[in-house]
């Protein structure tokens, strides 16, 4: 039977160039029709350190990262060492034989890469030498790696004549010795290719394009792991009449810069993690307070302080949610995968303009370094809001309404001034007691205009449900499925909108006599959240700087689903 499925892993040292061919090796499957997901995790450190990539290929749409290898490829005998137990029954180890020295235990391919690619006459295409060996392992056809290789390297005129010729001969060089050696993981079936057109991006570029569409024109960044590609691409593609891409000098100057160029009606939006977002608590205080649109998005990493910079985890959804001192509570919008990246990007600015005020996009590692095709969006079926704006005469009394109410531009008529006080009707800076009931109720009453979101659901007859959160969507689904076929009676409900949850959703989760919520952090953050809303949620959680495994959510799920039945009531 053929194989649907492929899981790679490439481990070593951080700057021996693996990544690159992880990731390209993923975007050729790609381009071939394959569905293709990649992760990877690395130490803080420039250069060096145990990295690794996986790259997970198959015919249908992928969730997960996959739990186990097919193929290992150990660039040293410590990442050897680390992740060999994680090789599934029947797969294989692959290495450089003239730089490691590997036991003959039936399942360790040992391939000269490196003097094999220096025989092209190319000393860098070792890596060429070690994709020919893995699509030899599948039983892939080279075309699918030699035409991304002349797509690749194209242009002559940077690259030089000779390079094509001999990346494809080294792709040649190690099918023929994986060929020689008998190893065969299967053959992979052919793609079934969609019919419509795709991307290949990550999770930090797809959010980059959502926030493009929405009508960005004003970015301010400091560069932050993992939300520094963010700045990089804006700086890069955020150019043109009216554009305005600046890096700053502190995390406190870029959320005060986007909340002045919100005041001067531009859509302005920063990107950050969890220490930067940290800074920005007074900045956003005053956004909410003089009710200000901008996006800030927090690529989530292991905290607090330094904590694990580049490893992922979901825990600042407290922090964004009240990120301020005082009565303050943040719009929240978290993707589930790299295609919702671009959605959520366009929906912040959307509920920005909406309720005139700050949103929050939580994503995390995981999702910003992930690697995924997924289809090409519909542009003109994405629905962009602007901001409503007064243009009646002087006089206007911009925050007299009960919720959101046109706002004056500054040199236009009603213009008014904006501070961090609490203020009257006008904007006048005031300490009355009724006023400030006034401007509370005026503030909170905005979030009623955000339940419209979206969520999916099903067996919504089931009593107890799972119901993950941000990148955990992947993992929690296809245990659910898992479950669902091994006849487990149990519900699925995911929504990337937070903070105001859509009300249907809350109604038909306070009918559950139990909500399981897996989610990378200590504290159980978002069934906490839940259980203020009244549903009875209980988390179940990881903080290993990794995503979950699909084998053991599946585990703990039935375990938890097993002690309920046996209590006969909720947690």
């Amino acid at each position: 039977m053929e194989k649907t499925d492929f899981v790679v892993r490439f481990a070593g040292e951080g700057g021996q160039g693996f990544l690159s061919v992880a990731v390209g090796f993923a975007s050729a499957n790609t381009q071939a029709g394959y569905h293709a997901q990649t992760f990877a995790t690395f130490p803080s450190q420039i250069t060096g350190g145990p990295t690794w990539m996986q790259v997970r290929i198959s015919t249908k749409p992928i969730l997960t990262r996959g739990d186990s290898l097919d193929v290992l490829v150990a660039f040293n005998e410590h990442s050897y060492e680390t992740h060999v137990d994680e090789v599934r029954e029947g797969g294989v180890v692959l290495y450089d034989s003239d730089s490691m020295n590997m036991d003959d235990d039936g399942r360790s391919l040992g391939i000269a890469f490196d003097k094999l690619g220096k025989s092209t006459g190319n000393a860098r295409a070792a890596n060429m030498v070690m994709m020919g060996a893995l699509a030899e392992l599948m039983k892939m056809p080279l075309d699918v790696l030699a035409d991304f290789v002349r797509r690749r390297w194209a242009n002559t005129a940077r690259y030089g004549p000779k390079i094509v010729p001999q990346n494809i001969e080294a792709l040649a060089l190690g099918k023929q010795a994986a060929a020689e050696s008998g190893f065969s993981l299967g053959k992979l079936a052919p793609p079934e290719a969609p019919g419509y057109k795709q991307i290949f991006t990550n999770g930090n570029s797809a959010l980059a394009l959502g926030a493009v569409h929405a009508g960005l024109n004003f970015y301010a960044g400091y560069p932050i792991s993992p939300a520094t590609t963010i700045l990089v691409w804006m700086e890069e593609n955020l150019v043109g009449d009216g554009k305005f891409v600046y890096q700053v000098s502190s995390e406190i100057e870029a959320i005060n810069a986007i909340v002045g160029a919100g005041y001067g009606g531009a859509k302005a939006m920063t990107a950050t993690a969890g220490p930067g977002f940290s800074l920005m608590s007074e900045g956003l205080g005053l956004a909410w307070m003089a009710e200000i649109p901008c996006v800030v998005v927090d690529v989530q990493r292991g905290g607090p302080a330094t904590g694990l910079p580049t490893k992922t985890e979901q825990s600042d959804f407290f922090a964004a949610m009240h990120p301020a001192h005082g009565d303050v509570s943040l719009p929240i919008i978290a993707p589930g995968t790299v295609e919702e990246c671009f959605y959520a990007a366009v929906a912040a600015f959307n509920w920005a303009e909406r309720y005139q005020g700050p949103v929050i996009l939580l994503s995390e590692h995981a999702l910003s370094e992930r690697e995924q095709n997924f289809r090409m969006p519909d542009l003109d079926s994405v629905h962009v809001e602007n901001r409503v704006v007064y243009d009646g005469g002087n006089g206007y009394l911009r925050y007299e309404a009960s919720e959101m109410s046109p706002m004056p531009l500054p040199g236009s008529p009603g213009s008014y001034v904006a501070n961090a006080s609490e203020h009257d009707p006008m904007g006048d800076t005031t300490h009355l007691p009724d006023r400030h009931v006034q401007m509370t109720e005026r503030r909170f009453s905005k979030l009623s205009l955000l339940e419209d979101g979206s969520y999916e659901s099903q067996n919504i007859d089931a009593p107890i449900a799972i119901m993950p959160w941000g990148g955990s969507k992947g993992p929690g689904f296809e245990a659910y499925r898992q479950l669902i076929a091994g006849e487990m009676d149990v519900a699925w409900y995911f929504t990337m909108y937070l903070n105001p949850l859509p009300p249907p959703l809350l109604n038909e989760l306070r009918g559950k006599d139990l909500v399981l919520v897996p989610e990378l952090n200590f504290q159980g953050q978002f069934s906490s959240y839940l259980r203020s809303k009244g549903v009875r949620a209980e988390s179940i959680t990881q903080y290993t700087g990794l995503p979950f495994k699909v084998a053991d959510l599946v585990e703990r799920v039935s375990e938890r689903i097993a002690a309920y039945r046996k209590e006969g009531v909720p947690a």
